[in-house]
């Protein structure tokens, strides 16, 4: 004897279902935690009252609750590409986003030119110049920047290469510098390339350096912490930039913990091996 429904039964008990489905309704967002998540995290770049801390950052304050929340899904699931919001948006729940995201449409737009002040808890660095570094770091990479006809040239100080070398975490003490060069460029305005297959130095642009104490990290929120890494930028004098928002450095880095947050970390352990 047949057991199983008829399809026409089947269909109609479907059909039935359909509208149920369709009218679950959305979580209910919890403004008060929006408001903890964005005053700890999303103010580093975004400012806790929606308005943004720089030009190239958006405003959220007074935008519409389901388009944020649409977007921060697309960044969490990497359907829109932006680094610095994918590695955030993965860390955030459901929960997150629709709070998140209520929060931000609830406040009223910022006037025209209006900036936030960087969050205080990642505009301190504790990183210092290390002056002298060539003396005692090892240059281990050189990079082209075909995006932005630079040519980079990487540091490492003795803790940070021991640690490559062996295999470990970077410790506290390592230290990591950037050398930022623009590139010499000819006729037509392309880079000119030595020899060696890299840009041709014109001259010197900026300072990137990322170092390492035991603590350093304890002030950022958890969604940004890099361990104990701590960002700075200097210019061509050796002095900090106060303007470059560690947020976006910790943000970008954020994705690497299984590296110790360095994106170059093979290519210093094949140096470090070789030495």
């Amino acid at each position: 004897m047949e057991t199983t429904l008829p399809r026409c039964a089947a269909a109609a008990l479907v059909l039935l279902a359909a509208p149920a489905l369709a009218q679950t309704p959305a979580p209910k967002a919890d403004l008060a935690a929006g408001q903890a998540r964005a005053e700890t995290v999303c103010a580093a770049c975004h400012g806790a009252n929606g308005v943004s801390v720089s030009d190239n950052i958006p405003n959220l304050a007074g935008q519409q609750p389901a388009y944020l929340a649409a977007q921060l899904r697309a960044l969490r699931s990497g359907t829109r590409k932006n680094p610095l919001m994918n590695a955030i948006a993965a860390q955030l729940g459901d929960a997150d986003i629709v709070n998140v995201a209520a929060y931000f449409g609830s406040l009223q737009p910022g006037y025209p030119g209006a900036k936030s002040e960087l969050l205080p808890t990642v505009a301190k660095t504790q990183v210092a110049f290390p002056e002298n570094y060539k003396a005692s770091f090892t240059m281990y990479q050189t990079v082209n920047r075909t995006d932005i006809n630079q040519v980079r040239y990487l540091w490492a100080n003795p803790a940070a290469l021991q640690a490559a070398r062996e295999g470990r975490p970077m410790p506290p003490g390592a230290v990591l510098v950037l050398e930022q060069h623009a590139a010499r460029l000819d006729a037509d305005k392309k880079p000119v390339t030595g020899s060696d297959g890299y840009y041709v130095s014109d001259r010197f642009l900026a300072f990137a350096v990322m170092g390492s104490g035991a603590g350093w990290g304890d002030a950022f929120p958890e969604m940004l912490r890099n361990g104990d890494w701590n960002y700075a930028a200097f210019g061509p004098d050796m002095k900090l930039r106060t303007s470059v928002n560690q947020a976006e450095c910790l943000a970008c880095h954020k994705p690497l913990d299984k590296s110790s947050f360095v994106f170059s970390l093979e290519p210093m352990a094949r140096v470090a091996k070789a030495r």
